[in-house]
This record gives C-alpha cells, structure tokens and sequence, in this order.
C-alpha cells in the first residue's frame, strides 16, 4: 500500500563538482585539459587518457590489441570483444588490485570507469549523513542488483571503500564466474553473492530478516525487447565506424539477455525497484538505480511519490560527453538518516 502525504524533495546534483577528501592514487590514465563539468568524478582512478604502456605491464595479452589512431596515440579497438575485456582485466589489475579476472564470452563488459563514477558519487550521498565523512570499512554494507559475470560494483566498491557487498543475480552460471574470481582474489568473505530465483522479484529472497544495507544500487536492463536490443547493438557498430562492414554486429561490451533488456525495459524495471522499496523501506536507508534516459525521470518521479519517499535525488555524472545519471530514494527523513549509524543504546 503506498502511502500519501507531501511530495518529496527532489534535488538534481553533479557528483564531479563533489571534492575528494584525499589525494587521487596512482591511475592508470593521464591528465588532460577536459572542461571540469564533463570530467569524472574526483576520486575517479580514470581521468586523462589511458596509460597504455602501464596497463600492458598489468596485463601482457593486451599489447596484442594496442592500435594507433589517426590523431596518433594509442588505443585499442572498442569494437573488438575480447580487446575491451583485456582493458578491463588490466585496469582491474593496475588500479584496483585484482590480480585474477575472467569473464566468460557473452557477458556484460562494463567500461569501469563509469561504474566506479556511481560508486565514488554513491559514498558521497552516505557521507551526507556522517557529517561529510567518506564511510569506509566493512560496516558500511551495499547491495548490487544484478551483479552480473563481472562483479565490478562490488570488486571496485571493496577496493576503494572497503565496503562488505552483497550482489545479486539471477543467472546461475553468471555468479559462478563471478564466484571464481572472488576465490582466486580471496574476497570471498568481503563479497558475497546471492542467486535470486525468482523472475519477478528484485529484493524479496535476496534481503534477509533483520538485514540491513546504507545502499543499494543497480544497472538495470535498459531495453524492453530483444528486437530493441538488437537495434541497440546496430546502433553501437554505426557510432563505431562499422556501419558498411559485412561483418555480424555485435555488442562490443557483450550482454546476456537479462542483461540487457526485460519487458517493459528500465522505466518497467526500476518501477518494479520502487513498488519492492516500500516493503524493505525499514532495511534500506539509501536505495538508487542507473537511469539511462532521462525521459524516464518524470514518471519515476511520480512512481516515488506515491511511494511515499522522503527524500528523491537525481545524481548527474559524465564521462566526455556522455551523460548519464542515478536516480536515489529513501524512506528515512534527516534525523533518521544520522540516527542510522549509531550503535543501538547510544543517544545522539
């Protein structure tokens, strides 16, 4: 049942216009003169440019996909699948400390530079209720909704916070993978994964009673049908410079289908998060999601109210020119949000 009652705030922020509260480590990118408003976030390990020859010394097997561009530096090529998938196998390595990464073809590569953004603005947003202080340490505790082969919310939330993560999936044979590389890094223990058996459901059989997470967060399937999808992958290999190839299009960043689309696509998806928050709203104190088009905000929007959230954020992030964004919720007004992190028995 929804409840009724004011509308929430809704405030829109940049996380790249948030300050680090320490100095960025050693990255595997190098700087440039970017317009600040399109950087990533402060804390990013990504600014600049890659560092290739760093990378290769991380991973050997990707020298074998290093190309020149026409302006003369040094890349690879993105349209190549296992070449995007050896970039992240390096950047994992070099940045983050992951010295075994493996992902099974036809799995979603994500580029983690732009996942690691939600992380670094997701901390922000709980820093907000501990007096402006970054949360660390395996107190803090995060779930990832589709987790996915790669696991790279929580491998990067672990190496940079070290946050405890829970993440979820409904592919069985995902979270195998996924579970191999968390036993060869010995993250078993810091990262625990959870098979959701049910198609329908989103937090129901993955929260347990009396459970309690600060977050949660989620890349959801942005397309409504396998046709869009498919339409989607087109569109990918035209921007890439591949539309008169004869060659088959394929997602550069691979995608199983429950990766990349359900019924009713990302509005029907989140929607579904929203109407599930109202039952965990006492176990959650901040839940979030990826929102890829920003058409959809109106009517998530409208959804959350209804819900009865308190406090709605649209958290804007860029990477170049890209745009993207997370949409967080909670239940909990300001006073509940700070008395969240006090031990019980104590009084603020």
């Amino acid at each position: 049942m929804h409840a009724t009652g004011p509308q929430p705030r809704v405030r829109s922020i940049r996380c790249s216009t948030l300050q680090p509260d320490m100095p960025r480590a050693m990255s595997s990118r190098t700087p440039d003169s970017r317009d600040r408003r399109d950087a990533l976030h402060p804390r990013n390990r990504h600014q600049g440019h890659y560092d290739f020859k760093r990378l290769v010394r991380a991973c050997k097997p990707l020298e074998a996909f290093l190309i020149r561009t026409p302006a003369g530096t040094t890349s690879i090529d993105f349209t190549h699948p296992r070449a995007v998938r050896l970039l992240n196998r390096a950047l994992l390595a070099a940045d983050y400390g992951i010295a075994h990464w493996e992902l099974p073809e036809g799995y979603l590569c994500p580029p983690i530079p732009g996942r690691a953004d939600y992380v670094h603005a997701l901390a922000d947003l709980l820093a907000e209720s501990r007096g402006g202080a970054i949360p660390r340490g395996p107190d803090v505790h995060l779930l990832d909704i589709g987790t996915g082969a790669s696991a790279i919310y929580p491998l990067v939330a672990h190496a940079e916070y070290g946050w405890h993560v829970v993440g979820s999936d409904i592919d069985a044979m995902a979270l195998h993978a996924a579970e191999a590389n968390l036993r060869a890094n010995r993250l078993d223990a810091a990262i625990e994964l959870r098979r959701q058996v049910s198609s329908t459901a989103i937090f129901e059989g993955v929260v347990r009673a009396g459970e309690r997470f600060d977050a949660t967060l989620c890349n959801p399937p942005f397309h409504a049908s396998a046709t869009d999808a498919a339409r989607g992958s087109a569109r990918k290999w035209r921007n890439l410079g591949r539309g008169g190839s004869t060659r088959r299009p394929a997602l550069n960043f691979g995608g199983q289908s429950n990766e990349l689309w359900c019924k009713g696509g990302e509005v029907a998806f989140v929607g579904r998060m929203i109407e599930e928050s109202v039952t965990r709203r006492d176990q959650v104190l901040w839940f979030t999601s990826l929102v890829a088009t920003s058409d959809h905000l109106r009517d998530l929007r409208a959804r959350l109210a209804r819900a009865g959230a308190v406090d709605v954020r649209e958290i804007a992030m860029a990477q170049g020119a890209k745009q993207s964004r997370f949409l967080a919720w909670t239940f909990h007004d300001r006073q509940r949000r700070t008395a969240w992190h006090v031990p019980t028995g104590e009084v603020l």
